[in-house]
C-alpha cells in the first residue's frame, strides 16, 4: 500500500502491480507479464510479472517505477 492504495505485492513466483490501465496493453508485450484475473473477472491496470522477469535489479525497477509513478496521480483513499 502506498499512500492508502494498493500498489505491488510480491510472492516467491511472482509480483503485482497496478499499472495505468492506458498502459495495460503495453505492458502485456513484455516478457513474463499477464492480467490479474480474480474470480473469472479481468482487471485492467492489474498485471502478474512472472518472478523470472524480475530477477535483475533494472527489470524489478521497472515494474515498482510504473506502479508507483501511477500510484501518484490516483487519489488516495481516506480511512475514517
Amino acid at each position: 500500500m502506498v499512500r492508502g492504495k494498493m500498489c505491488l505485492s510480491a510472492r516467491t513466483t511472482r509480483i503485482m502491480c497496478r499499472i495505468d490501465p492506458a498502459l495495460h496493453d503495453a505492458a502485456l508485450k513484455r516478457k513474463g507479464c499477464r492480467t490479474v484475473v480474480m474470480r473469472g473477472r479481468k482487471y485492467r491496470g492489474y498485471v502478474y510479472v512472472d518472478a523470472e522477469s524480475v530477477k535483475t535489479k533494472n527489470a524489478l525497477k521497472y515494474w515498482v517505477d510504473l506502479a508507483l509513478s501511477y500510484n501518484k496521480v490516483i487519489a488516495s483513499t481516506k480511512k475514517a
